[in-house]
């Protein structure tokens, strides 16, 4: 290699360094679905919610980490009938990055077929729609996974 290849080479090796540093800086981001009345769904999300926080925590990096609900999976976030309520609760107290959105199309929608109005886990937070929030989500460059 000659002198102008290896300079080359430095200043290419250089910015590659800088993007790596400039990019550990900016949080980790994903969306977890959750779109099903199945516990062991909610289970599965809240699993991968909790062990992606630790991962990044360990690595003493910052991630943001949003389970949208919609659909039967709005059951996950009910008061009255989520099954995961109590494990709900004890990750947002250990894992503040982790937050729970509903949906509120559905939540109108059941609360009409039901006659009620549906009560939601004090750690729920409704979104006018789930599936426009994880596509917004998607447009700010976050990573989805459907568990």
């Amino acid at each position: 290699m000659n002198k102008k290849q290896s300079t080359q080479a430095t200043k290419l090796t250089a910015g590659t360094k800088m993007t790596t540093t400039q990019d550990a800086t900016k949080p980790h981001r994903l969306i977890l679905q959750v779109n099903s009345n199945e516990p062991a769904m909610m289970n599965l999300a809240l699993n991968n919610a909790s062990n992606v926080a630790q991962y990044y925590q360990d690595l003493g990096e910052k991630v943001n980490i949003d389970i949208v609900t919609f659909g039967p999976g709005l059951h996950m976030l009910r008061d009255d009938t989520s099954p995961v309520k109590a494990r709900i609760k004890a990750l947002s107290e250990r894992q503040p990055s982790i937050s729970f959105e509903a949906c509120g199309n559905t939540r109108e929608n059941m609360g009409r077929a039901e006659g009620k109005e549906i009560p939601l886990i004090s750690e729920a937070k409704v979104v006018k729609s789930g599936v426009v929030r994880v596509m917004e989500l998607q447009e700010q460059g976050w990573t989805y996974v459907k568990p």
